[in-house]
């Protein structure tokens, strides 16, 4: 679990940033600023651009993943969660989720929890401003809290300025001794320029300047990628989320029900070679737990079942990107997405040791109705404004998965607060609209002239886990190590255009230990390590043959050292270091250079009321990737696939609580 002490003196803090000090949440900065990370657990989802499938991401217990599983992490805003809960691979089962990686739940406070009222105001470097206001309180048996933010930033590129606004609200009443309810509702507006990876070559002569698409040499295209400076990229997103919880107990039995909605509005200009993707629509989700914990002391319910279900229906629109503006659309769709999962399971107590098994049920449809009225699609040449049409073919489908998960974990106690464990289960993901539909046949100058829709396969896997968490004196660790086999993973790679195209491999492996510590080395002086080691591969793939996955660092390593020098001020030192290359296609014939970022920040507290920090990130001003594109197999080594990190940032900031 991560809560708000974990990022207390951190300006700009993004979904990356939050998960520095988690094992095993491997988050990198994409654009940087309030866009969306590339993000994974255990490599679920890692091969998406940018990251939006592979994790079961919850706002307060219900989905913000669309019916067919996709997500837009941006529209988090993770400094409004009182705490983040971490759920890695099957412990994520109860929660409805089914996939490899977990889930990761953002909690709200509330009026009970977090009476009064704080304003917060930070800036700094590359145009950084963020405010956010919030309140709340309690009065007899009822709650309310509200929350407001709003942040933006010019970015530390050209084509690279990002802002959100968020608002939620949440109130809660205590009805009778035995059941309580809560509503929810909460609205995010997110805008981000993409300034588009670079050659290695270019990055490192000049991390500043936006994707100028592929420069002609003596008659030969060299640096292929996306033209950002042209064609200007962009997404924004708008969200409005509705739901309610309601619990209630009797006896050894509790009875949990949630309802939830979500409307988005998502237009994303992509290149020219993939245009604009437009879609508009709603998600209905209904959650149903029920849980027998006769002994009270149990850390854990005898017997606990799980339902999730998620409806979601989506007008999608296609259309040219001229320069940057819309022009002629060429495709239409309606997309229909149903996601059921069940999971029951028991923890039965079997002297000192709780053997939990388990047995999850889902099952996913994915229709999609072409509504195109024309017998052909309009084409364009970004280069030239040539113009053109290329006959339109029906690209409807219906796709259907279901897949049964058992598991069984051993848990066992070696004394009070420290946890020995070994588990194995299954996992089975189902492609979403972003796999199965896909704009095709562009180039980095040129429209696409069709569609492809793949019959893909789910992603399943079988993992074998074992760990130990617990702590000792002024140490505490947690520590896990897993294996996972799948089949059909969904590896999804993008094209020297810029395009995305998704294929099943046939057999993979993904070989990881997470581990997370603290130390109290003295009164004054902490530490803090989160190591998280991935080595996953393709198993005798026609291929890529035993070649690692792109886009996994082998080690990442986060550490962190803190003084405080009285219990008002702390000052700390903080390290990011990958000290191995990534591979940024998966026939490994490109990679990232290793790096390590530091930095630096101290926080005051003069009262009960008042406080600031100030920050350094960057201390040494690296040049390095934060993160690459995922190629399947680089055509040339000065393919433009990298994103560079923020040069050295200053930010300051200040808090006031009533």
């Amino acid at each position: 679990m991560i809560d708000q002490g974990d990022v207390a003196g951190r300006a700009d803090v993004s979904i990356a940033d939050t998960f520095r000090q988690a094992p095993g949440v491997v988050a990198s900065s994409f654009l940087g600023g309030s866009d969306q990370p590339k993000i994974h657990i255990r490599g679920s989802g890692l091969q998406s651009n940018p990251t939006e499938r592979g994790l079961l991401i919850l706002q307060d217990g219900l989905p913000l993943n669309r019916a067919d599983g996709s997500y837009i992490v941006g529209l988090i805003d993770p400094r409004l969660a009182d705490f983040v809960e971490i759920y890695r691979g099957y412990t994520a089962n109860r929660l409805g989720a089914t996939v490899l990686g977990g889930a990761l739940n953002f909690v709200s406070p509330n009026g009970s929890g977090s009476p009064g009222a704080t304003i917060e105001v930070e800036g700094g470097s590359f145009g950084y401003a963020r405010t956010q206001v919030q309140g709340g309180g309690r009065q007899g048996d009822r709650d309310a809290f509200v929350q407001y933010s709003y942040g933006q930033r010019d970015g530390y590129r050209a084509w690279n300025g990002s802002d959100r606004l968020v608002f939620s609200a949440n109130a809660g009443a205590r009805l009778s001794e035995t059941v309580s309810t809560r509503l929810f509702f909460g609205w995010t507006d997110l805008g981000f320029e993409v300034a588009g990876p670079l050659s290695w070559q270019r990055m490192m002569a000049d991390p500043r300047q936006a994707a100028p698409g592929p420069v002609v040499v003596n008659g030969v295209p060299t640096e292929p990628g996306p033209n950002a400076v042209r064609d200007k990229p962009r997404r924004d997103t708008e969200q409005a989320r509705l739901g309610s919880r309601t619990t209630a107990t009797f006896g050894a039995h509790v009875v949990d029900v949630a309802v939830g909605w979500t409307n988005t509005h998502d237009t994303f200009r992509f290149p020219v070679g993939t245009g604009y993707r437009i879609t508009e629509g709603g998600d209905l989700t209904t959650s149903l737990r029920w849980a027998y914990q006769p002994d009270k002391s149990a850390a854990l319910p005898l017997f606990e079942t799980t339902a999730l279900y998620v409806t979601g229906r989506a007008d999608r629109t296609y259309a040219n990107n001229v320069r940057g503006t819309r022009t002629t659309d060429f495709g239409s769709n309606q997309l229909a997405a149903d996601t059921l999962s069940v999971w029951s399971g028991f923890n039965l107590p079997v002297g000192a040791v709780t053997i939990a098994p388990a047995i999850a049920y889902m099952s996913a449809t994915r229709d999609n109705t072409d509504t195109w009225a024309y017998a052909r699609r309009p084409t364009v040449n970004a280069a030239t404004g040539a113009t053109g049409s290329v006959a339109a073919t029906d690209t409807g489908f219906a796709r259907r998965y279901e897949a049964v998960n058992p598991s069984l974990a051993l848990l066992h106690t070696i004394v009070p607060g420290n946890v020995v464990f070994a588990a194995v289960s299954r996992s089975f993901e189902a492609p979403t609209f972003d796999d199965l539909l896909e704009a095709s046949g562009g180039t980095a100058n040129t429209s696409p002239t069709g569609f492809t829709t793949p019959n893909l396969k789910g992603q399943s896997a079988v993992t074998a886990e074992a760990g130990w968490r617990g702590s000792l004196g002024r140490v505490a660790w947690d520590a896990v190590v897993y294996r996972s086999w799948l089949d059909d993973e969904l590896i999804r790679t993008t094209t020297v255009s810029g395009a995305i195209t998704s294929v099943n491999a046939d057999r993979t492996t993904h070989v990881g230990i997470e581990l997370g510590g603290r130390v109290q080395l003295t009164d004054q002086l902490s530490a803090r390590l989160a190591y998280t080691y991935q080595d996953f591969r393709f198993d005798d793939d026609p291929r890529y043959a035993d070649d690692r996955i792109a886009g996994a660092p082998r080690h990442v390593v986060d550490a962190t050292l803190r003084y405080t020098v009285d219990p008002r001020l702390w000052v700390e030192g903080e390290v990011r270091w990958v000290p191995d290359r990534t591979p940024v296609d998966n026939a490994n014939t490109l990679f990232a250079a290793p790096f390590a970022v530091v930095n630096a920040r101290a926080r005051y507290r003069h009262d009960a009321t008042w406080s600031g920090f100030v920050e350094v990130r960057n201390v040494f001003d690296t040049n390095y990737a934060a993160s690459t594109l995922t190629i399947g197999r680089a055509t040339r080594p000065d393919q433009a696939a990298f994103l560079p990190g923020d040069g050295r940032a200053f930010y300051i900031g200040a808090s006031a609580r009533f």
